[in-house]
């Protein structure tokens, strides 16, 4: 049986190897006091998102672990396997595992929310009060399958994508994203709300999330009508 994922087309880049990128670890903590939306448009496919939300303009003091990659909708260039994303064309997802991990150098509070697909196999994330998934956990969240194909779309079969957030008390510093590598797809992370937003205002727009470490990526291989769910990927 084949083995499509999450990538539909695979690009030179995705067989490199990508250092792991390093969060910044020194600052007065601080919560955000208004909702930030990552929504990974600007990042590039297969690229690492690392520091891409540390950086103007985009300087929001968040970093992202090695195996967090963007990837771009194969309807509009990229390779992902998807459709129904809230913000057009890019989302976030990871090739290597057991989690991805989120930093959050100043902290951020009320809530944490997505839009999500996962059409073969859950996922989950963990809301921790320190950097790296450390320290003591606010927040949970178990991801469940998503509807198959639920959204039009025409190729992708990672679609749609499903809004789900938390609520939580504290200042949250980091998050793990997690699952089956190639099987969870990310979009519109909203710091500061458990209800992710899904119209970005400027200069969120522009924004971009997670990404890295595309090494020992396989062939992307197309779903074929009638083709069962377990044989897709996000790649």
């Amino acid at each position: 049986m084949t083995n499509s994922t999450l990538i539909k087309k695979l690009i030179p880049q995705a067989t490199a190897t990508i250092a792991l990128l390093a969060a910044c670890t020194l600052a007065t903590p601080k919560a955000e006091a208004s909702p930030i939306v990552l929504d990974f448009e600007g990042i590039g496919n297969f690229q690492p998102i690392g520091n891409f939300y540390d950086t103007a303009p985009h300087d929001f003091d968040i970093t992202f672990s090695g195996n967090a990659l963007a990837i771009v909708d194969i309807d509009a260039g990229g390779g992902g396997n998807f459709g129904g994303e809230p913000s057009p064309s890019t989302i976030a997802f990871f090739l290597d595992g057991p989690a991805a991990t989120m930093n959050v150098l100043n902290g951020f509070n009320t809530g944490f929310s997505f839009f999500y697909a996962a059409i073969n196999q859950p996922g989950f994330i963990t809301v921790w009060d320190d950097l790296n998934g450390t320290g003591n956990i606010l927040a949970s969240l178990q991801l469940p399958v998503t509807p198959f194909n639920g959204a039009p779309d025409p190729t992708g079969v990672f679609s749609p994508f499903v809004p789900i957030g938390v609520a939580f008390n504290g200042i949250a510093k980091s998050v793990n994203f997690g699952g089956t590598v190639n099987q969870v797809g990310f979009d519109n992370i909203t710091l500061g709300s458990d209800t992710p937003i899904k119209d970005v205002p400027e200069p969120a727009s522009t924004l971009g999330l997670l990404a890295l470490s595309a090494m020992g990526a396989t062939s992307a291989l197309k779903r074929k009508k009638g083709q069962n769910t377990q044989d897709n990927n996000l790649n």
